[in-house]
This record gives C-alpha cells, sequence and structure tokens, in this order.
C-alpha cells in the first residue's frame, strides 16, 4: 500500500517520493505528510479508489480563492481522483494580530467577486454534492441551492422527522424577507469553520474549500458555529474593510446549511441544531 501510494503521489505531482506517513483520517480518504525528492514536504489527502471530481474541485477552488490575493492558501502540488496534494504548512496558535490580519484578509477575498452565485465546477462539501448551478439573486440561489436539497436529505434519511421540517420550509417559504439588502457575488470559502482555517506564518491559511459565488456572511457564520479563536477580533476587522449592516442577525440563516450538512453527515445528533437555527432566523425576521 505505501509503495502503490507513493507511486500515485509521485505521478500527481511529478516528483520522486522519499517517504510517506499517516497523519490521520477523515471520510472517505486518509491524509499523509509524504516528503518529497526534490526536498518539499506535502500534505496528501488519499482515497483508497476513485472519488470522481471531487479532488479537481478542491484543486480549482484553492487556486480560485488564492487568485484574489486576500486570505493565503496552501499551493497545490498536484491531483488526481484519487488523491490531492498540498504545500505542507507548519501550523501553530492563533494570536491576536494574525486573527486581526485574517479578518482582513477574508474582506478581501470576498471583495474579489464571482461571476455568479454558484461556480463552473461540480461542488462538494466533506463527501456531499452541492449543486453549484449559477444564479443571480442570493435568497432563491440559497433556498434551492443550498437547504432545500440537505433537507430533504435529511427527512428522507429520518434524521429529521415532519414536524423538525416545518421551520425549516418557513424559512425556505420566507427567505426573500430574512435574507437581508441584496449582495453581489462574494468569492467565498464556503466552508469556513475554524478546522479549514490553519495558522501559519503569522496568517490563516484556508483549506478544504467548498469555493463558490455566494454570500459573504456566509463564511463568517461559519467561523461562529464552530468557534473560531480569536473570533470578535476576526468579525472587526473584517467590517473595517467590508461593514455589513445587521450581520448579526442573519447569522442563524447562514447557520442553517452547514447545521443541515451535519445531519446527512453525522445523523440526528445535530437535528436540534438545526431546527433551532431556523426558528432563530425566523425570530430574526
Amino acid at each position: 500500500m505505501a509503495e502503490d501510494l507513493a507511486g500515485r503521489i509521485a505521478a500527481a505531482t511529478g516528483t520522486g517520493v522519499a517517504s510517506v506517513r499517516p497523519v490521520g483520517a477523515q471520510h472517505r480518504w486518509r491524509m499523509y505528510r509524504a516528503e518529497l525528492d526534490d526536498g518539499r514536504s506535502a500534505f496528501v489527502k488519499a482515497a483508497a479508489g476513485p472519488l470522481g471530481d471531487l479532488f479537481a474541485t478542491e484543486a480549482a477552488g484553492l487556486a480560485w480563492l488564492g487568485d484574489a490575493d486576500g486570505a493565503p492558501v496552501p499551493e497545490v502540488l498536484g491531483h488526481d481522483a484519487t488523491l490531492l496534494a498540498l504545500a505542507w504548512l507548519d501550523t501553530g496558535r492563533a494570536d491576536a494580530a494574525a486573527a486581526e490580519r485574517f479578518g482582513r484578509d477574508l474582506a478581501r477575498m470576498h471583495a474579489a467577486g464571482a461571476d455568479a452565485f454558484g461556480a463552473p465546477w461540480p461542488g462538494f462539501i466533506a463527501e456531499l454534492p452541492l449543486d453549484n448551478t449559477p444564479g443571480d439573486a442570493w435568497p432563491a440561489w440559497y433556498a434551492e441551492r443550498r437547504v432545500a436539497p440537505y433537507l430533504r436529505r435529511a427527512v428522507d434519511a429520518g434524521d429529521l422527522s415532519a414536524s423538525d421540517a416545518r421551520p425549516i420550509e418557513r424559512v425556505l417559504a420566507r427567505i426573500e424577507d430574512l435574507a437581508g439588502p441584496p449582495v453581489r457575488p462574494a468569492r467565498i470559502h464556503g466552508d469556513c469553520w475554524s478546522g479549514n482555517v490553519l495558522w501559519s506564518s503569522g496568517r490563516g491559511w484556508l483549506v478544504d474549500p467548498a469555493a463558490h459565488g455566494g454570500h459573504p456572511e456566509t463564511d463568517l457564520a461559519m467561523l461562529d458555529l464552530f468557534g473560531a479563536p480569536h473570533l470578535p477580533r476576526i468579525l472587526a476587522a473584517y467590517e473595517e474593510v467590508t461593514p455589513l449592516p445587521g450581520r448579526a442577525a442573519r447569522v442563524p440563516l447562514h447557520q442553517l446549511h452547514p447545521l443541515l450538512v451535519h445531519v446527512c453527515l453525522f445523523g440526528g445528533g445535530y437535528r436540534a441544531a438545526a431546527v433551532d437555527a431556523a426558528e432563530a432566523a425566523l425570530r430574526a425576521g
């Protein structure tokens, strides 16, 4: 297995591999640190078999986010249908200065914009598909492409009951009223929880994107959902660059999609949180 993996990494990166060691596992892939013959270290996500466009989509998303010259992303060293290799980052803990810089970097990345809501590549969040079909108006696009598909999936799987679904359905019916002022498509990470921000060299680096044209408040709500370090400093620095009046009231609306994704991935343990977010969004509206 190790020899086979080394050969796959070499083929994807165009560089020989001196060593590979495991560093963890997640979803349908395992993670490794590879030392390449040219002296570089690589972080590798590798699956046992092909996963379609999943790794190509992640590579495209990282490149697109990196082109914004905002929040940094690791260099993509290579990929194929079974793996993705990135430049290794030596990571540490965030301090206040790094958090503030990340807030400003994130605002600049969002401001780079997108052609539409959605993306020209197939979407994934973790191992689940995302419908990236482009749209022109965020409220309808969010309802149809982000909330409704995962609501149906969770109900069909028995992880949400018909009673659980009712407040979420009311959010869908009232989405135009709840969404706030119109926005232009922002260049967003799309899965910006704290585990997908790595702290290195005094900056927050973005990994594992579900990148697309979206609402800027979506990334900020994801940081809030699972507790990013120094979050108040991140948010304050962000709003120095791009003020978002009324943002706090809309946080539950933007958290509804990732919570439904967690219901679909991990089961009913996230049921109450998803229902609570829908009810909070309705009260705020």
